[in-house]
């Protein structure tokens, strides 16, 4: 039978020799589709906006010890543990709070919370829709992450109910994911535009301040009453290839990591009651050396993905003299130069500390946290949504450049560490209105010595 066959086929072969040519035609024509089915989809980010509070809202440092000291809740030795910590926080004189913590006491309801919620989120999904000509009818997905806030309904819901999106849109709130969470809210995006092709996706990224004020004495549960500030962002992520003429960005990379398994990691960053029942969020004195075992863990996995093979062969060459063949000359394991393969970076403003660990441990120069140190000035840690402050400064000041690579870093409870590359495929005009465009011409300033 197989000799048959094969006499058979070698007939038409050579009795018939455009046989051969259509054969080898159509098995170019299948790879060539098969390749283009199979090919990675995609996603490109249309623009976003992020939200610049009223002046009125503005809270110096002045009035924010004035109201430590009004409130009459802590003891001296807590008082200049506060006022220490506002003092060498690299946070100026223009973050702003919410009006109900201006009041005293501060007003946390959960009226109060949603008025902040809504004046954020609609603020900058109105500035971005309108901007760019866009039906709210016309969006597909919406991802919103606020970690500590979670109404009911949630907060997509007041966002749809707002602007009247459609009924079939696939809306996700995500919750209780930290400051990383903007990064998860784009990687969920991305994976749902996967699937339904030919889609709009927004993301709505903030952390509500106004509820979650702690009203206690602990130390480490008052960190965060110090750190943040109200902010938020509203990105337009897209699947759609003729949305890419109008894009500004395309993502290239993104790396999860979670090390909660780890117990010390994991109550790193711990919602909880103190002694006398105040809730808070408190940050352990582990943080920083978890943040930085979460870093490396995603870096070992960023860096094959972008860095190049020169970079590459020299980390895996000086693994192999310090571990293989311990050899004395070989004092520490390369670490690898991140630009030669990116141009800037995002860093999470979670605090001076955060910052200036980061950029030690990737060997940057100072001016690469430069984006990071003068969000942190301006707006304090906005949670989620301080990346998109951080490229929205870059834009600013007319750095980015067409071609140019980006790489975004934040942390968050859990233990997470997640990083986004993405690649600039538009030419960013500087004078473009945005959240920076009104003080770009004071910053760069010299920050405050710790």
């Amino acid at each position: 039978m197989e000799t048959a066959l094969l006499r058979s086929f070698s007939s038409i072969i050579l009795e018939s020799p455009i046989s051969l040519t259509h054969f080898l035609a159509a098995t170019v024509l299948i790879i060539v589709v098969l390749c283009f089915t199979f090919r990675p989809k995609s996603t490109y980010l249309i623009d976003f906006t992020c939200y610049l509070p009223p002046e009125s809202l503005r809270i110096a440092k002045e009035s924010y010890i004035e109201h430590i000291e009004m409130s009459k809740l802590y003891d001296k030795e807590t008082y200049s543990f506060q006022v220490k910590v506002l003092e060498r926080s690299g946070i100026g004189e223009e973050s702003c709070v919410p009006i109900a913590l201006h009041e005293l006491p501060p007003h946390s309801s959960l009226h109060a919370a949603r008025k902040e919620t809504e004046m954020v989120l609609f603020s900058v999904v109105k500035d971005l829709l309108s901007k760019h000509k866009i039906n709210p009818k016309s969006i597909d997905i919406l991802v919103s992450n606020c970690s500590l806030f979670c109404p009911t309904p949630s907060i997509t819901s007041m966002v749809i109910n707002k602007f009247g999106f459609r009924s079939n849109i696939k809306s996700i709130n995500l919750s209780g994911m930290g400051c990383s969470a903007g990064i998860l809210s784009i990687s969920l995006a991305k994976d749902l535009l996967k699937v339904h092709q030919n889609s709009l996706a927004l993301v709505l990224s903030m952390e509500a301040v106004t509820p979650n004020g702690y009203m206690g004495t602990k130390k480490s549960m008052l960190l965060p009453n110090l750190l943040f500030r109200m902010g938020g962002a509203a990105i337009l992520l897209s699947s759609r290839k003729r949305d890419k003429q109008t894009a500004k960005y395309e993502l290239q990379h993104i790396v999860r990591t979670h090390i909660g398994s780890d117990d010390e990691a994991y109550q790193s960053v711990f919602q909880q009651l103190d002694e006398a029942g105040h809730v808070g969020v408190s940050l352990s004195r582990a943080l920083i050396p978890v943040a930085t075992k979460a870093l490396r863990t995603n870096i070992s996995k960023l860096g094959p993905l972008v860095l190049p093979y020169s970079e590459q062969l020299r980390y895996a060459w000086s693994i192999i003299h310090k571990k293989v063949l311990l050899l004395p000359s070989q004092k520490k394991i390369y670490a690898p130069n991140f630009k030669r393969a990116l141009q800037h970076f995002c860093i999470h403003a979670g605090g001076r500390a955060v910052i200036d660990g980061i950029v030690d441990s990737l060997r940057l120069d100072k001016e690469d946290g430069e984006a990071s140190r003068m969000t942190l000035h301006r707006f304090g840690n906005t949670s989620s949504s301080s990346i998109w402050y951080e490229l929205c400064y870059l834009e600013a000041k007319g750095r980015m450049k067409k071609g140019n690579q980006v790489c975004q870093i934040a942390f968050g409870s859990g233990f997470k560490c997640n990083s986004a590359i993405w690649k600039c495929i538009s030419d960013i005009d500087p004078t473009e209105r945005n959240a920076w465009s009104d003080r770009t011409y004071l910053y760069p300033i010299d920050e405050v010595p710790k």
